[in-house]
């Protein structure tokens, strides 16, 4: 979707300004936000690009003042509550007021934390032979969709050059809607900084991003 949070590109936000020695949480609350959110995608209540969805889907305001991890707490609540895993009552209210909903999974428990906070694995089978090879020029597809996409905006209709095959992956357009691991080709496609950003640009950047096979057509 082309929400704020797709600024790749984007004028007037600054720089990034990276802080010496980062902590890894600034506040004790982050520490358990991210806890919950890996927790009930561990039990089945979503899976990570269902959860991306729905931070991007904060509004505008929202998204843009609040902390990384204030997001993430934001799109869980939104994500349990359209799930029936909460109600907004329960939320305003600061505890259960029904019986909860049962998990895909189950409950885990302190043997199973670090397999749970490890990164699954999303490499597939591949269904079909890959379309492009290394070295293949391609044309990112201009595409808008209103859901989830890995795609940035940025890139959309230019045309960049096949660098790396890393096989076939879960699709996450798919998977954030639920709609199966739908597994598609994952390439690294290099773009020409002029290309993107007009002959203003640096004439020595270039610009690499991961494009799933479905974001690319052949450039003619």
């Amino acid at each position: 979707m082309n929400g704020v949070h797709d600024m790749g590109g984007m004028d007037g936000f600054g720089k990034v300004e990276a802080e010496p020695n980062e902590p890894m949480f600034h506040e004790e609350w982050e520490s358990r936000v991210l806890a919950m959110v890996r927790a009930m995608g561990a039990a089945g209540a979503f899976n990570i690009d269902t959860s991306r969805f729905y931070r991007e889907t904060l509004p505008p305001h929202v998204y843009l003042s609040s902390s990384y991890y204030k997001k993430w707490f934001l799109g869980l609540e939104e994500m349990l509550i359209e799930k029936g895993y909460l109600t907004r009552e329960e939320v305003a209210a600061g505890h259960a007021m029904q019986p909860a909903r049962a998990l895909k999974h189950g409950k885990f428990d302190l043997a199973n934390v670090e397999r749970v906070m490890v990164r699954g694995k999303f490499a597939r089978p591949a269904p079909a032979p890959a379309k492009f090879n290394i070295g293949d020029r391609v044309r990112a597809r201009n595409i808008h969709p209103t859901t989830h996409t890995r795609l940035p905006r940025y890139v959309r209709g230019h045309v960049g050059v096949v660098e790396l095959n890393h096989g076939c992956h879960v699709f996450p357009d798919s998977a954030a809607m639920e709609l199966g691991e739908n597994p598609q080709w994952l390439y690294t496609v290099v773009f020409e900084g002029r290309d993107l950003w007009g002959a203003d640009g640096d004439p020595t950047l270039k610009v690499s991003i991961d494009a799933f096979e479905p974001y690319l057509d052949p450039a003619r």
